[in-house]
């Protein structure tokens, strides 16, 4: 069983930045695929951005050049900075950590809220 936990989410105006973490309880989440997804109201989730074990990252077109994925793996963190933000933005964004081990393997977070406005 993997625990992750997503931080960082708040209130930022158009334009601004903020960053957030998806930490994991284990120290096996180097092996593990890590993906952002949103949720806004009224709306699907949808797959922001994910970085695989091996670092490969890909991108929402609708985020790319703006949002960047990475990982430490020493602090068992997935990172999502998030510049340039959008009122569109808004949402609810979770952290999923996935790998296949015979069995497909799945954990989510319980989500933080980003809320772009002025």
């Amino acid at each position: 069983q993997v625990r992750v936990v997503e931080s960082g989410g708040g209130l930022v105006q158009p334009g601004g930045s903020l960053r957030l973490s998806c930490a994991a309880s284990r120290s096996i989440f180097s092996v593990y695929d890590v993906g952002w997804y949103r949720q806004a109201p009224g709306e699907q989730r949808e797959l922001v951005a994910a970085i695989t074990s091996g670092g490969s990252t890909n991108y929402a077109d609708s985020v790319k050049g703006r949002f960047t994925i990475s990982r430490d793996n020493a602090k068992s963190t997935v990172y999502l900075q998030m510049n340039s933000l959008k009122p569109e933005d808004t949402a609810v964004y979770y952290c999923n950590a996935e790998r296949f081990a015979g069995v497909r393997l799945s954990y989510w977070g319980q989500g933080t809220q980003v809320t772009v406005s002025s």
